[in-house]
């Protein structure tokens, strides 16, 4: 009953709130997605699987539906399409009888569910950018209390043992330990969703204007977040992080005062890794096990896949996450350590196709760079999104998690459109017109 009574006031706060304000509405989403977790393994009840969804369908409601006066927003056109196209072709899908109605629909919410958040990324605006900030900030320094408590006395009192938590009883780290998952559904979730509040919390405190208390607070939010890097012990938030901090340590906006701080925050996390047992899950990175990795789920499986299922195995029979009372009627069940190969089996080879045609339309997007105040954080968010594009051919729930997958989607909305008040891009240069022969100037 409670699990009920959280859906309904998940979904009813975020409608009244992202009525009143965006920025203010996504964090709603987020408090319920960076409590998920713990919820879920505390709350043993079905609606306790929709606490998220529902608010996020609240938030979706508060943002598409009339009556509500719209800010305006940059030109979208072409994304828009794409959209379209990319949550209509899991609709037909739906259609087809490769699954039971039941599976399909969960396996509709891992394809396309999500999908809305890209356009609520080209409706951000600088106030709501600083307001995700400020809420990141303090979301992460809740999560990271969590995890400091969890690396003392262990995950029990905060995981029950259980169907929700046996992955995290499985998972353990260099020292023999859990790895800790702090509030979140397990370690792999936690780390995501400490990478991708980095490139707000960094945009948000390299802008010059500002209080100086914000400014501790983002620093110390930026802290948390690789901290908890750290102690998720996951070699693939480590690799996303450690790409991070080169990004922004090339940015060309820090001044002196911040590059000194950003280098003596980074040097205390480091020095504290060195002298933690339990974060150094880094020194388990080598080439040769990231390259038998891509070779085991890229180039046998995938092409196995695309032989034996070229038109797909039906929405939610390709490794979309089936919630454990539903995982008997999936019809021949096959799963693939690839996000790509997770498509090809459930959308087929055109949604394949569709995936690659878009991620190709993004790549050569011209409006990335486009300079205004939020260039660092908008360009940190961009090369992330074409970081978890490749991460996905050797993992899966790119498009799935909670709420990763909400933070990476409404980023690549708000990386795909130019900037409202930024300085359009230059046309191409014109040739003047020929002047036929012979004709006379006046």
């Amino acid at each position: 009953m409670l699990a009920l009574l959280l859906c309904i006031i998940g979904g009813l706060t975020a409608f009244f709130v992202g009525r009143r304000s965006l920025g203010a509405g996504i964090l709603v989403v987020l408090v319920s997605g960076y409590a998920y977790g713990i919820l879920r393994a505390n709350l043993p009840s079905l609606f306790s699987h929709f606490i998220f969804d529902l608010t996020l369908v609240g938030l979706f409601a508060s943002q598409f539906l009339p009556g509500r006066k719209n800010q305006p927003t940059p030109a979208h056109s072409s994304l828009n399409t794409w959209m379209w196209i990319l949550m209509g072709w899991p609709l037909l899908m739906l259609l087809l009888p490769f699954q039971p109605l039941l599976v399909s629909i969960v396996g509709l919410r891992g394809n396309m569910f999500f999908l809305p958040a890209v356009l609520l990324g080209i409706r951000l605006r600088d106030e709501d950018l600083r307001r995700m900030a400020f809420g990141l900030a303090i979301l992460n320094l809740i999560a990271l209390a969590f995890g400091v408590a969890e690396t003392f006395r262990g995950i029990e009192p905060f995981f029950p043992y259980g169907p929700m938590t046996l992955t995290m009883y499985n998972s353990i780290d260099s020292s023999g330990a859990s790895r800790i998952p702090a509030i979140f559904q397990n370690a792999h979730t936690y780390a995501s969703v400490m990478v991708l509040t980095v490139p707000v919390l960094f945009g948000a405190w390299v802008l010059p204007t500002g209080a100086r208390w914000r400014k501790m607070l983002l620093l110390a939010g930026m802290a948390a977040a690789f901290i908890g890097v750290l102690m998720a012990a996951t070699r693939q938030g480590m690799i996303m992080a450690a790409f991070l901090v080169v990004i922004a340590s090339l940015s060309g906006k820090l001044g002196a005062l911040k590059r000194v701080v950003w280098a003596v925050a980074i040097i205390a996390v480091v020095y504290s890794a060195m002298h933690n047992e339990r974060w150094q899950r880094y020194k388990e990175l080598d080439a040769e096990s990231v390259q038998d990795r891509v070779a085991g789920s890229v180039n046998r499986t995938f092409w196995e896949v695309l032989v034996d299922y070229p038109m797909g195995n039906g929405l939610g029979g390709g490794g979309t996450s089936i919630p454990y009372f539903l995982a008997s009627q999936v019809n021949r069940p096959v799963e693939v350590e690839s996000e790509y190969g997770r498509i090809l089996l459930e959308q087929g080879i055109i949604g394949l196709l569709l995936w690659i045609a878009f991620i190709v339309w993004f790549v050569f997007n011209r409006v990335t760079f486009v300079k205004d105040d939020w260039l660092t954080g908008r360009r940190m968010a961009w090369y992330l999104c074409l970081l978890i594009f490749a991460i996905g051919a050797i993992g899966i729930g790119t498009l799935s998690s909670v709420p990763n997958s909400f933070l990476f989607l409404v980023f690549l909305g708000w990386t795909s459109v130019r900037p409202l008040g930024a300085p359009a891009l230059a046309p191409s240069p014109m040739r003047p017109a020929a002047v036929p022969l012979g004709a006379r100037a006046y």
